[in-house]
């Protein structure tokens, strides 16, 4: 896959390092975590976090939910659909139900790897919204990794630089 080993080769100062891990969000960003993942020659794993679709048009994001229940919403789209408190609840209720479902499909019994003092590099295929990464990212880093890596290989126009606040 072209787009993981062209990242890899932008990253590769954090070849061999045991310290880091890529981290793939399934299920586009998995397959270019892998080749990122190779390439440097570290540890790989996944982490899971789902988009909320707007009710009835799911395609649309209305925000992300993580699987430590971490949620954050697009207020404006909340408000310029006028999506009520309560349909928001049952998509996040939803999407937390398929997660559960999604992590023991990929996880089994198997715990999730440690991320404290750790550099992770969290890899997805593009940010449309940007939603799910920034999902991921306050979640990882309330487990204290030494620094977070958001890489993407296409972004919507402009948002990677909004995205700064979520990255290190």
């Amino acid at each position: 896959m072209e787009a993981g080993q062209k990242l890899a080769q932008k990253l590769k100062a954090y070849a061999n390092h045991q310290d880091v891990l890529v981290l793939g969000l399934p299920r586009g960003g998995v397959p270019v975590a892998f080749e990122v993942a190779q390439a440097l020659n570290v540890s790989l794993d996944v982490f899971l976090v789902r988009k909320l679709g707007v009710p009835g048009r799911e395609e649309f994001a209305m925000g992300a939910l993580a699987s430590d229940g971490v949620r954050i919403l697009n207020q404006e789209v909340i408000e310029g659909l006028h999506i009520s408190f309560e349909a928001i609840a049952r998509t996040a209720a939803q999407a937390q139900r398929e997660l559960e479902r999604r992590e023991y499909l990929y996880r089994g019994e198997r715990p999730s790897l440690d991320l404290r003092d750790r550099t992770v590099i969290l890899v997805d295929d593009g940010l449309a919204t940007g939603a799910t990464m920034h999902a991921a990212a306050i979640t990882i880093r309330k487990q204290q990794p030494k620094q977070i890596i958001a890489t993407v290989p296409v972004s919507a126009f402009g948002l990677w630089t909004k995205s700064k606040r979520i990255r290190d």
